[in-house]
């Protein structure tokens, strides 16, 4: 670039302009080549400034440390995108407990253990059942920095420096998430997963809750950070008065209804002071008699004062949802040409596939969204389903939408596979994203874990281009009558198997053959006892939720159905004296989260079963398209296949996409400009979360957790470092 500066006071401006360019680039760099916050930034676009390691030398990274929890078990996982202060990197353990490290060797600084922190208390339960996918830093600018996460039901306040609890937050450095909603959630799931997000002095948190029809309502939630003051709170389920309040036809449903709920975390326009948060379905998620209205601010994106909790605008992605379509991941903060003109705008990915683009002051569509006439019939009574459903117009789905036909079907399987999964076929009902469920079956493609999930994309500010991997797995939602009890007395057994089918057949399959992330319970008398099946069912387990709601007479049952305690099963059943709720009375419920998979267990669909993909959001166009994962015996036949993926990418300045999610247990590194895969290791179990970028006295670091446990893969407890030699 040729300047000629030309007379004195030109020459003083343009020397002022630079300098205040050369600060600007700065400033912009600098930004992005931390990892203090979950998703890189609190812009949530997983992107480094960072370059050592680039096109050209990732090809030589090397494990440069590798971190091992020793408290994994069959049941946990970690999703954890690391974050790095200081040069301390903070992680959770499988069993929630709270560590920090040196980010450059991996050695252990300190370790905060929840279960010490309350003697007596088991890990199980709301404390312990849920995963967990982050943390959340606060500091003053000073000596005042403080780690805050949540275990089970908690949120805790942790010192950065020594791990010991801030005692003067909340009650002795914990604040019970129970509290604060506006009902008694005393005895239904709270928790959460992904972390909270700091806006000045407040810790700003979601919750997930249970997705059965007795479920807590996904308030979001604002505390300050200091006291554990409740500062605000949003009704995700408006109240009398409140925008929204008309959209459920049941004007008291807001007392009784729960989710609606926060549970992939935030992003935030820290100079707007403008929060935005994605929300989950209401409950129950696959029937909606008890609900019935457009339902907000379920499946919602929300865009709330940070200071407030107001609300400024909201768009909902799917109205009155009965197929689980949560939205998984936080917006990532975008600026993308349109016309000429530079917009600030939202990119909210879903599990359906779609990219919506919305204007981040007004919420408005950048492109025009069409609400487009779906099916509304509905052969379950009481059903009410939304005539349209919002379908934006740009970009392109990145993941398949189309309704699964014959040839779709996968046929790199034997021909009596494919026969068997064609007859299937034809006995379910499937068409658009939005065929409603019946009970018959209905084909739910992109799956009821997407498309996109909560691993979220990747965005380079410098290009505008996204990057963001899709699992592509049909599932089938079968809905059921529920079972009412007989006119005449029963035996446990009979009870236990009444129970079974409303209370756990959700989760565990028609046979107790589990499906998806949830476990068979077949031959599990050979782990648990009467007692210890009852003290399972009250406080629950990892994933599973405590059923505080049934008696000891109908645990009992569930018990000698589920261990088939012979003894126990002949015993009469004791009724308990409790009056129905006509709000979780439900008439139907679903035979399980179910995958439509050929006999050899592949997907009954043709690959790619995972993909990554590319596109630039200023022209909508698909740069580059590639399968992402393989299993390893079609593999060794020339199939590259693809697998479903959970965690997500992160780009580069160094033009690198760093990915591993996959369940092959690998770690990949891909060219930004043209997918070409770079680089690949084995980790010691299947890295499902996202990984971070950061630096430490000079050198560049790639960091992922293995804890496996997802898609029946072995569990691990590592966190593994990469860096180039020294």
């Amino acid at each position: 670039m040729r300047i000629n500066f030309g007379k004195p006071l030109l020459k003083q401006a343009a020397v002022l302009f630079l300098i205040s360019f050369c600060i600007s680039s700065c400033r912009q760099k600098e930004s992005y080549n931390t990892w203090q916050v979950y998703g890189g930034n609190k812009e949530n676009n997983h992107y480094s400034s960072l370059t050592q390691i680039d096109t050209g030398n990732v090809s030589n990274l090397k494990v440069a440390w590798t971190y091992h929890t020793n408290d994994a078990d069959s049941m946990t996982q970690i999703q954890v995108n690391s974050i790095v202060i200081d040069s301390f990197l903070y992680g959770v353990t499988p069993k929630l407990k709270l560590f920090a490290l040196d980010a450059a060797t991996g050695k252990q600084k300190w370790v905060f253990d929840p279960l010490a922190d309350s003697p007596g208390k088991k890990m199980d339960g709301s404390f312990g059942m849920n995963v967990c996918r982050g943390v959340t830093y606060y500091t003053d600018g000073k000596s005042d920095k403080r780690i805050f996460y949540s275990a089970g039901g908690n949120l805790y306040c942790i010192k950065a420096t020594t791990g010991l609890p801030e005692k003067s937050f909340g009650e002795n450095g914990k604040i019970d998430l129970h509290n604060n909603l506006g009902r008694d959630a005393s005895k239904l799931y709270v928790a959460t997963t992904s972390p909270g997000i700091i806006y000045k002095d407040l810790i700003i948190i979601g919750a997930r809750v249970s997705e059965e029809a007795a479920a807590a309502p996904g308030y979001i939630r604002a505390y300050d950070v200091h006291s554990g003051k409740l500062r605000w709170i949003f009704h995700t389920i408006p109240q009398p008065g409140e925008f929204g309040y008309d959209t459920w036809d049941d004007k008291d449903a807001w007392n009784h209804i729960g989710g609606a709920n926060t549970w992939a975390g935030f992003s935030l326009d820290e100079k707007r002071g403008i929060l935005f948060a994605p929300t989950g379905s209401a409950s129950y998620d696959f029937y909606g008699g008890k609900r019935t209205g457009d339902n907000l601010f379920a499946n919602c994106v929300l865009a709330l004062d940070a200071a407030t909790g107001k609300r400024i605008w909201h768009f909902q992605t799917v109205h009155h949802d009965v197929w689980d379509r949560d939205v998984p991941t936080a917006p990532v903060l975008i600026n993308i040409k349109k016309d000429g003109k530079n917009i600030d705008a939202i990119a909210q990915i879903t599990k359906s596939g779609f990219i919506f683009l919305l204007d981040r002051e007004t919420g408005k569509p950048v492109y025009p969204v069409n609400e487009v006439p779906v099916s509304t019939q509905s052969e379950l009574l009481g059903e009410k389903l939304s005539p349209t459903q919002p379908i934006p117009t740009f970009p392109k789905p990145f993941a398949r939408q189309t309704p699964i036909t014959k040839s779709e079907l996968n046929n790199i399987v034997p021909d009596s596979s494919y026969q068997d999964i064609k007859k299937r076929l034809a006995g379910y009902k499937t068409g658009s994203i939005f065929t409603p469920p019946s009970k018959e079956g209905t084909i739910i493609f992109p799956g009821f874990d997407g498309g996109g999930e909560w691993g979220g994309a990747a965005y380079d500010p410098t290009t505008s281009i996204i990057y963001v991997n899709g699992s592509e797995m049909p599932w089938i939602l079968t809905m059921v009558d529920v079972k009412g009890k007989k006119a005449s007395s029963e035996t446990n057994l009979e009870a236990g198997k009444r129970l079974y089918h409303s209370t756990c057949m959700t989760c565990h399959g028609t046979q107790r053959q589990g499906g998806g992330n949830y476990p068979s319970l077949v031959g599990v008398n050979k782990k648990y006892n009467d007692h210890q099946f009852a003290s399972l069912i009250s406080s629950g387990r990892r994933m599973m939720p405590a059923f505080n709601q049934l008696s000891s007479s109908e645990i009992n049952a569930l018990a000698s159905f589920i261990l088939e305690d012979k003894k126990e099963q002949d015993k009469i059943f004791i009724e308990p004296e409790k009056k129905k709720d006509p709000w979780t009375d439900l008439p139907y419920t679903s035979t399980g989260y179910n995958k439509f998979l050929t006999r050899e267990g592949y997907p009954a669909i043709n690959p790619p079963w995972g993909t990554l993909n590319a596109i630039n959001l200023n022209t909508g166009e698909l740069i580059w398209k590639d399968t992402l994962g393989n299993y390893p015996e079609l593999k060794a036949k020339s199939i590259h296949s693809g697998t479903e993926n959970y965690g997500g990418a992160v780009v580069t300045a160094g033009g690198v996409i760093f990915i591993a999610a996959t369940s092959d247990a690998k770690i990949r590194a891909f060219n930004k400009k043209t997918g070409k895969l770079l680089w690949e290791a084995d980790l010691p179990a299947a890295g499902f979360a996202t990984p971070s970028i950061y630096e430490v006295n000079g050198k560049e670091f790639l960091v992922i957790a293995c804890g496996g446990g997802k898609l029946r893969k072995p569990t691990g407890d590592a966190y593994v470092a990469f860096a180039l030699p020294d």
